[in-house]
């Protein structure tokens, strides 16, 4: 495969026409359209309480994605979202960060995060494709302070979260979480929680 080319008055008209996307032939596409950066999708499934130990002994990198043929392969292969069995997350991280707080990378930032209620059922995909689509797409204002996305599934709900890398930059988190909330379609008090809470559940900022 090859790279797709930025401008088409480059392409000669017989090598237009040997140009397949993915969009035209997905079974025989020849171009391919590079990310921005690549991104890598972590899971890990917690059978049991979690502790540090163990929890990094069940986290599982998955794949790295560089391409938007390459994510919209992996997409419609991995279990859907709300498939994943209880108690499970998926993580989706530029790639070089684990998606930990104790990475370096991440332990100044912090999360948006947003709780659905199970009775959305398969709706919640749509919410999670949207936000990796907005990662991968590069739509945030701010999109370098974009550490990775999380989907967890859990007995009462699921969450999707946002981690940004830098916790004191207000208004930087701010636009994020407005930008998250027109992802998501919602209208409801989004909450930003620094990683170095914890477990606490003392809010930084809302939108």
């Amino acid at each position: 495969m090859t790279d797709v080319k930025p401008a088409t008055e480059n392409i000669d008209n017989s090598e237009a026409q040997s140009v397949k996307t993915v969009l035209g032939d997905p079974a025989d596409f020849n171009v391919v359209h590079r990310l921005n950066s690549p991104w890598t999708l972590w899971f890990d499934n917690q059978a049991k309480k979690a502790n540090v130990s163990n929890w990094t002994a069940n986290l599982r990198k998955v794949v790295t994605i560089k391409t938007v043929e390459e994510f919209w392969g992996v997409y419609n292969t991995v279990s859907i979202a709300v498939d994943l069995p209880n108690g499970s997350n998926y993580h989706l991280f530029r790639e070089g960060v684990q998606p930990m707080w104790e990475d370096p990378v991440n332990e100044k930032g912090g999360k948006w995060m947003y709780q659905f209620q199970r009775s959305i059922g398969e709706k919640v995909n749509e919410h999670w494709l949207h936000t990796l689509l907005a990662c991968i797409g590069e739509t945030f204002e701010s999109s370098p302070e974009i550490c990775g996305a999380v989907f967890s599934n859990r007995k009462s709900c699921f969450r999707i979260a946002v981690w940004t890398r830098n916790a004191d930059n207000k208004e930087v988190c701010e636009n994020i979480g407005r930008h998250f909330k027109d992802i998501l379609g919602i209208t409801a008090t989004l909450d930003y929680t620094p990683h170095s809470d914890g477990l606490k559940t003392s809010y930084l900022y809302t939108v």
